[in-house]
């Protein structure tokens, strides 16, 4: 594989190209109309553009990026995350036109990309699940027996989903009806797939995942944990790596429980296996995503392994060359999304020019960005603008790292969630290790960030008021000692 084709754009292209050209291996970057002048399309070595601006004409047209390839000569396509790296019928024609895709099969893609299928993948080996339907509630009476059965609170979660969407929390029976309506509507919308199933509501759940990697000759390792419980509207916004919570024998069992979950579908590439955890510790299987994570450099700064160089070895037919237990944890490592949004206000998406746009450096920081200053963010896509890393020997020098890169990042022209990723590294929940996914309710409100830039303004202008001071102090020595020195001249003179 001499040349690959990376079907994404942003910062993710970017970090695919540069593990690829440190490989020796040739890239082209595909981008919309929008993105003719963006860091990914000048980096790579060939360009195609493939269509306007909006997604659905451009990014998200596998003909026009299967196109492209055959024009350039590259013969592997990494897809990325989001836009088509879970798309089974994309994988196809990938597979179809003579090409290498640099990620799993169309076959686990449709088993783990349906939660119920995926669910019963993963039953086959008596991995853990939360209480619920094993199949989709298509009778309404049986649904709300079932219900009573598991006990309420209840959730009903699109069988299609992801991001929240067509997920509903239900109180109490007389609340089912209403809400089983309202998440069927919202999957059918999102989806074009109006299944859902009932689990028992886990009322203070963390969010752990775990990286697995599998090869084609049956080998299949995990990564360990990430904990990505901090989260706004079902979304991460912060992650960590590894998890505060976990005990060695909890990390084992949960680890071995991913590496099952990857062999129910014959799992080849990087994937991650999403578990909930209870309060008691318990853990439930979740979902699995069949594909690079947002999230995956946290993984890689406490193993030191390239997870996109795996990704392409595992491609071009090369096994595994670790095994479990030449994996160890070294460290932590804490990823903060910086995204361009208002926390303080719903955290809706801004868009504007970066007019000043620095990033930090230093000791165990690393910047995954995709934009420089002077450039717009723009509407059309997602609109985080970069993962922010910190490393340390452990977590508290990772805090403490993440706090100083932040107060490094200087971005104006748009607003943006670091102040946001500061408030969480100071909370004392989340510095103590005692947080779940409920954080950002439970915790944050937009007046700590104004709280926050009041104290900062008040420094600001006791500094500036002090050094104003001392200016003028030393004025008054000068002009005194300028005084005593004429006086002593004109004495002289007379």
């Amino acid at each position: 594989m001499e040349k690959i084709l990376i079907a994404n754009r942003g910062e993710i292209a970017l970090r695919i190209m540069r593990s690829a050209r440190e490989m020796g291996i040739k890239t082209v970057a595909v981008f919309s109309e929008a993105d003719r002048n963006a860091l990914h399309v000048r980096y790579a070595d060939e360009a195609v553009c493939i269509g306007p601006a909006p997604s659905s004409q451009s990014y998200l047209l596998g003909e026009k990026i299967i196109e492209a390839c055959k024009k350039t000569g590259a013969q592997g396509i990494h897809p990325g995350y989001g836009f088509l790296s879970e798309n089974a019928a994309f994988a196809r024609m990938v597979k179809a036109a003579g090409i290498t895709l640099i990620g799993p099969s169309p076959e686990a893609m449709e088993i783990m990309g349906n939660k119920l299928s995926a669910k019963a993948a993963a039953l086959s080996y008596n991995i853990p699940m939360v209480p619920g339907t094993e199949e989709a509630v298509t009778d309404l009476e049986v649904a709300q027996n079932r219900a009573l059965e598991i006990g309420y609170p209840i959730l009903i979660k699109a069988a299609a989903g992801g991001g929240g969407k067509g997920m509903r929390i239900v109180e109490k029976a007389s609340d089912f009806v209403e809400q089983m309506d309202l998440a069927v509507s919202e999957a059918s919308s999102a989806f074009g797939d109006g299944s859902v199933f009932i689990e028992r509501y886990v009322s203070s759940p963390r969010h752990i995942e775990i990286q697995v990697l599998g090869d084609n000759y049956g080998n299949i390792v995990h990564l360990f944990e990430r904990d990505c419980s901090v989260q706004r509207r079902h979304q991460k916004v912060v992650e960590e790596a590894p998890s505060s919570v976990l005990s060695e024998e909890l990390r084992r069992k949960m680890g071995e429980s991913a590496v099952n979950a990857a062999r129910s579908c014959n799992y080849i590439g990087a994937g991650t296996v999403e578990f909930i955890l209870d309060e008691n510790l318990d853990f439930f299987f979740l979902e699995m995503n069949t594909r690079l994570q947002v999230e995956h450099p946290v993984t890689e700064m406490i193993t030191g392994i390239d997870l996109v160089k795996e990704q392409i070895r595992i491609a071009r037919g090369e096994p595994l060359s670790f095994t479990q237990d030449d994996l160890k944890i070294k460290g932590h490592a804490i990823e903060v999304r910086v995204y361009a949004e208002d926390p303080a206000n719903n955290f809706l998406p801004d868009i504007g020019n970066l007019q000043t746009y620095i990033t930090p450096k230093g000791p165990g920081i690393r910047v995954d960005d995709g934009f420089e200053q002077g450039m717009d963010i723009p509407i059309y896509y997602d609109p985080m603008i970069a993962k922010l890393v910190s490393y340390g020997k452990d977590r508290q020098e990772a805090i403490q790292r993440m706090i100083r890169a932040i107060d490094e990042y200087q971005i104006t022209g748009i607003q943006t969630t670091l102040a946001f990723g500061k408030f969480v590294m100071q909370h004392e929940a989340f510095v103590s290790g005692n947080f779940d996914t409920h954080f950002v309710n439970k915790y944050f409100l937009p007046e700590h960030l104004s709280q926050e830039n009041e104290e900062e303004a008040m420094i600001a202008a006791l500094i500036g008021s002090n050094f104003m001071s001392s200016i003028s102090d030393t004025a008054k020595e000068n002009v005194s000692a300028e005084n005593e020195s004429q006086w002593r001249k004109n004495r002289k003179e007379h």
